[in-house]
């Protein structure tokens, strides 16, 4: 896998809409500040606008920034088909298998799997369709995810990273002061949502948590 994913953002456009943001503006702004990853997580939004979002931002996000698609492999399909540029698509435990998911979107795409047991990540690892990369969470309480598991902790999280050799990506919670021991702990990257998507700047925002990680090295 060639995906940066150390300043991984998962957009929320309730959050960014509060913020006085444009879901399209403030991942653009996201990436201009330093964001190497982004997952489109939209539950609530009906498929068509869901794939009119993502189709925007394949048009528009830089191509060596992974554009993920949560959940919805019909729309990053629909996304593909459409020509939009998108990397991949991340999947729950409780969304369809990963052999399914894996078939559906080809050999070259990105897979990405949320995982918060040690059995799950060991499952994930062996997986014989390929699971390229797992998350990780949740690091701290959060309200950005309705189904989000127990929060981990730092010291709990670190021991789920050591579980099997795939890349990790923590989430839940996560904040600027979180970086440097999430690196430390072995994770590829840290997965924020309200960090960026509340932030007055996201540019600024991603900077910030952009220089955290780099200055954890």
């Amino acid at each position: 896998m060639n995906a940066d994913l150390s300043v991984y953002l998962v957009t929320d456009s309730r959050l960014a809409a509060a913020a006085g943001h444009d879901l399209v503006e403030l991942v653009l702004a996201a990436v201009e500040g330093g964001a190497t990853a982004v997952q489109v997580r939209e539950k609530d939004a009906p498929a068509r606008e869901f794939l009119a979002t993502v189709t925007r931002l394949g048009r528009a996000v830089p191509e060596e920034v992974a554009l993920l698609v949560n959940d919805r492999v019909d729309v990053f399909l629909a996304a593909r088909g459409s020509g939009a540029r998108v990397s991949g698509v991340h999947v729950g435990q409780s969304d369809l298998p990963v052999a399914a998911v894996r078939e559906m979107i080809g050999p070259d795409a990105l897979l990405g799997l949320s995982a918060s047991t040690p059995e799950q990540l060991r499952e994930a690892a062996a997986h014989p369709s390929r699971v390229d990369y797992v998350g990780i969470g949740a690091l701290h309480p959060t309200t950005t995810k309705r189904d989000a598991p127990a929060a981990l902790g730092h010291d709990e999280f670190a021991r789920l990273v050591a579980v099997g050799d795939l890349p990790a990506v923590g989430i839940g919670g996560v904040t600027e002061a979180d970086l440097p021991r999430m690196r430390a702990a072995g994770a590829a990257g840290a997965a924020v949502v309200s960090a960026i998507c509340s932030a007055p700047d996201p540019a600024v925002a991603a900077r910030r948590l952009r220089a955290a990680w780099g200055a954890s090295s």
